[in-house]
């Protein structure tokens, strides 16, 4: 195990203890969670951007055709587009 000292303001400091406190965790195991949570996060993105690369358009727009076209179930739909916002890339 190794040691690390970082510099953190004061005021995310406070928070992080506090934080910790509220949740029974030391500031290390905290910080040591926050830490292990951001680098699966960040290694999921890259993840996924690799298998996108590989990925076979024309096969998927075959298999997405076999799909019927069909309303979704109640309580699947979409919401609807919130105000000043742009429609995402598809």
């Amino acid at each position: 195990m190794t040691t690390l000292s970082i510099r953190v303001p004061d005021s995310l400091h406070r928070a992080i203890k506090e934080l910790a406190a509220k949740d029974g965790d030391s500031m290390n195991q905290f910080l040591v969670t926050a830490a292990a949570e951001k680098l699966a996060a960040m290694e999921t993105v890259d993840d996924l951007r690799q298998r996108a690369a590989r990925a076979n358009l024309k096969e998927f727009d075959r298999l997405l055709s076999l799909v019927p076209d069909a309303e979704p179930d109640r309580g699947d739909e979409m919401p609807p587009p919130k105000r000043g916002r742009t429609k995402r890339r598809s």
